[in-house]
């Protein structure tokens, strides 16, 4: 693996440097291209300064992970591949939780809707979830959200202009752990991992749908009729807009790159050809829809400690500090999950931990790669990305832990999270097993 600093046309012109010598240059995807010398392709050439052993460096950030739960690990190239706007943007980090990958000065407007207000007759087995229901809140959402682009109050001009231009905003869910205990799966199996695909699925495509709605009554968001001028770079990130005929100079309209060329938006054009097809031509509102946030204030508030964002429930019964309002000191109270408090309500008041059903299952019940499994069934259909953590076992062996991470990397996620307990450092949330 080399390491390299990128060359500044200056430099080269006094100190040139033969750019095809593989021991000396190195071509590397750079998110900026100013002033540096650049190929056809949009590489930027880069003077190799060290090179290491790539495992040797994997294995540092392993086992800084496995000890300490840092650094985050994020698959930037995927982010770009998959970004929808990816003819003018070049993502460099997230946001700290990870759900919302942007580019400079881009913010994005989080919204969540709560899976466990659409599950009806929960834990019997006439469990069922309401599509239509979910369909027509999301439909609703998505209105709110895009009105919500107005109100944004964004303190920079460059944020203004970023979020006006493009409108993107992260509708996602909570309590998807939740709604899948109260509808009698276990969170990781097949079942739940085939909901949370098709939950996700009918946000997305529900969501393009108004999409398109809100452009015909509103307009599409202006980089959609923002003429784009194609390059080489282009064309070596999309081959296929070659074989369409298209070549350097040419100019398109960013709703067509958007719609027909977005990775993302293919997927999409799997399913429902004809609404991509009136994207390209029309546009949509926003250039992004979907994003699954951690939702930890208001799963606890709002939600009545529903499960977060994607996540399992951490525990069913647990304590929390809380420091009232007036008082400097904390107090200690019990959590009681909201499928337990439904279950208690539901159908049986007094039950013990031992009586409850099979599918009851915490976070670190779960083994990691069915963390996994969860998030790229999520992750198939949000343009965004998602807030999650893989639960790991103190005691898991640290060869299995590294496998965690090439999986999800083979599973097409776009960043993977892991947490394991390490009794040398101080945890400050705990749980009890006895309910």
């Amino acid at each position: 693996m080399a390491t390299g600093i990128p060359i500044t046309r200056q430099q080269q012109t006094q100190q040139p440097l033969d750019l095809n010598d593989a021991e000396r240059v190195i071509w590397r995807d750079w998110p900026l291209q100013q002033d540096y010398v650049t190929n056809d392709a949009g590489l930027v050439a880069c003077k190799i300064t060290e090179r290491l052993p790539a495992r040797e460096l994997w294995d540092v950030i392993m086992q800084s992970t496995y000890d300490f739960a840092e650094p985050g690990f994020i698959l930037i190239d995927q982010v770009n591949e998959q970004n929808n706007n990816w003819f003018c943007e070049n993502i460099r980090s997230t946001n700290s939780c990870g759900e919302q990958p942007l580019p400079p000065f881009g913010s994005s407007l989080l919204g969540s809707v709560n899976l466990t207000h659409f599950v009806r007759n929960p834990f019997t087995a006439r469990a069922s979830f309401d599509w239509q229901s979910f369909t027509d809140v999301v439909a609703v959402f998505t209105r709110m959200l895009d009105n919500v682009v107005e109100l944004h109050g964004l303190p920079l001009e460059e944020q203004r202009h970023e979020i006006e231009h493009k409108r993107r905003h992260g509708m996602g869910y909570m309590g998807l752990g939740s709604a899948v205990t109260m509808l009698r799966m276990s969170y990781g199996d097949e079942q739940s991992v085939a909901f949370t695909e098709a939950v996700t699925k009918r946000l997305a495509l529900t969501g393009w749908e108004v999409g398109l709605e809100l452009a015909r009554e509103k307009g599409p968001a202006p980089v959609m009729e923002q003429m784009f001028t194609v390059t080489e770079a282009m064309l070596c990130k999309r081959p296929e807009m070659r074989r369409d005929g298209h070549r350097p100079g040419d100019r398109l309209p960013g709703r067509v790159l958007h719609a027909r060329y977005s990775r993302y938006m293919q997927k999409i054009a799997a399913e429902k050809p004809e609404l991509v097809s009136q994207l390209e031509d029309i546009g949509c509102r926003f250039t992004h829809h979907s994003s699954v946030a951690p939702t930890g204030t208001i799963a606890l508030s709002f939600g009545n400690n529903v499960s977060n964002g994607i996540e399992p429930s951490f525990a069913h019964q647990y304590s929390r500090n809380v420091q009232r309002e007036g008082k400097k000191s904390k107090e200690k109270v019990e959590v009681l999950s909201y499928e337990l408090l439904a279950y208690r309500e539901l159908i049986s008041p007094d039950v013990a931990e031992g009586e409850l059903p099979d599918y009851f299952i915490s976070a670190d019940d779960i083994h990691p790669k069915q963390h996994v499994d969860i998030q790229a069934a999520a992750q198939k259909w949000l343009d965004a990305a998602i807030s999650k953590t893989a639960n790991v076992p103190t005691d898991y062996p640290y060869a299995k832990f590294k496998d965690i991470y090439l999986y999800a990397y083979r599973r097409g996620l776009k960043g993977c999270t892991t947490f394991r307990f390490n009794p040398e450092a101080f945890q400050g949330c705990w749980s009890r097993r006895t309910i």
